[in-house]
């Protein structure tokens, strides 16, 4: 088991939140009933190989935001892990912002961070191309995989992407 002082890869889990419903005001935005199931679907595919030792248990931040707290709550549950909340990863937070924060994390554990577009994008830009484009599009309840040995701009590297419609 490593240590926070040992330097190597790190891993880390960006998901966007499941389908929501429209309305406003948008942080009450609860999720639809597809994007429950979509969380569903994610949460026990990421218990799956965590059970099966392919993936470690994340430390689970969201976004304050009603539709992200549900959909980290769903993966939570399965995984039995607490739900933490950070206000600055809602939708048109900068990803600056974020990775400064992740910067100062330890390394015990990946971090999973479940929030919104277009800032999961322009974080998954930032850390893979070291621009904040939003690349590759992020369908609902989508999960990107990075590992970096500093999570800085240009630094990570997208290991896996998968999306609920992959694992039906």
């Amino acid at each position: 088991m490593s240590s926070g002082l040992s330097r190597g890869l790190t891993n880390m889990l960006i998901m966007r939140h499941g389908e929501a419903a429209s309305g406003f005001p948008d942080h009450a935005r609860p999720l639809t009933q597809r994007g429950e199931q979509e969380a569903d679907t994610m949460a026990h595919w990421l218990s799956l190989r965590i059970k099966q030792d392919e993936l470690p248990c994340p430390t689970i931040y969201a976004s304050p935001f009603l539709r992200a707290q549900q959909t980290a709550q769903q993966i939570c549950d399965a995984l039995g892990a607490p739900l933490n909340t950070l206000a600055f990863i809602t939708p048109e937070d900068s990803p600056s912002d974020v990775i400064d924060w992740l910067l100062n994390q330890s390394a015990d554990a990946p971090i999973m961070l479940v929030s919104h577009m277009p800032l999961v994008g322009e974080l998954v830009g930032l850390l893979v191309e070291g621009v904040p484009s939003q690349g590759v599009g992020f369908p609902t309840a989508a999960i990107a995989e990075l590992e970096a040995e500093v999570w800085a701009a240009g630094c990570g590297q997208l290991k896996r992407f998968t999306q609920p419609s992959q694992l039906l």
